[in-house]
């Protein structure tokens, strides 16, 4: 359950925020949403992989962290390991909102984070913003800006066809075997036989550099792979 509301410094004047790592904060995720701006620090640690919308039409860049619902390979007890969290999992427990054409925080009152005796204060004690809020303000101005992008790079990767769904072969450290698939990735042989108007035209749109950090940050598979050869 979720109890999304808007965010002001009267009724959380003593609202703080849990920063610890932890399945119990909600960390126990297979993978977070991203954005194209997001590729360059992410690919270094995670695998950038697509997932199909529900419509069937689009899709949405992740960043992939396990390879089964509720599994975060990168979640060690109470530290994550690597040293880039994707903003979309620093942002908890807070999300945008919109009153007209204005972007408001909102935040999950209900979430496993909030607290009013630990964590990092939300507001200062005459009402100001903290600097953890501003943190966060920025956080989410970023990701909805990058969200916003999301539609025009996903109808280019389709319009070049540089799309492939992938299957991969778990094995489980206790032997067992799992097939993960249902995710895609960028379509290498076609990538390299693009022609030069289409890579100039992925590259003036701003995309192109995008694609290389997504085919780059498949390397990390292996990486999790073998996390997940280790895992319980």
């Amino acid at each position: 359950m979720t109890r999304n509301v808007l965010l002001n410094n009267v009724e959380h004047k003593d609202l703080r925020i849990v920063t610890d790592r932890g399945a119990a904060y909600g960390d126990d995720v297979m993978f977070a949403v991203t954005f194209a701006s997001e590729f360059r620090n992410l690919q270094a640690h995670y695998p950038i992989v697509f997932q199909k919308s529900h419509d069937g039409t689009s899709f949405q860049p992740v960043a992939l962290f396990g390879f089964r619902e509720g599994q975060n390979l990168f979640l060690r007890g109470d530290r994550w390991d690597a040293h880039y969290v994707p903003l979309a999992i620093e942002r908890q427990p807070f999300l945008i909102g919109l009153d007209g054409d204005e972007l408001m925080v909102h935040v999950d009152l209900d979430h496993p984070r909030v607290s009013t005796t630990q964590g990092e204060a939300v507001f200062l004690p005459y009402g100001g913003m903290t600097e953890y809020l501003d943190r966060i303000s920025s956080v989410l101005l970023t990701i909805h800006q990058g969200l916003q992008s999301n539609k025009a790079f996903a109808a280019a990767l389709l319009q070049h066809e540089l799309l492939e769904p992938f299957a991969l072969d778990i094995e489980r450290a206790d032997g067992s075997q799992h097939r993960f698939s249902g995710f895609y990735t960028i379509h290498e042989e076609r990538l390299q036989k693009l022609d030069g108007r289409a890579l100039d035209q992925l590259h003036q749109a701003g995309h192109l550099f995008a694609i290389y950090m997504a085919v780059a940050s498949l390397s990390r598979l292996r990486d999790l792979i073998e996390r997940a050869s280790t895992a319980n």
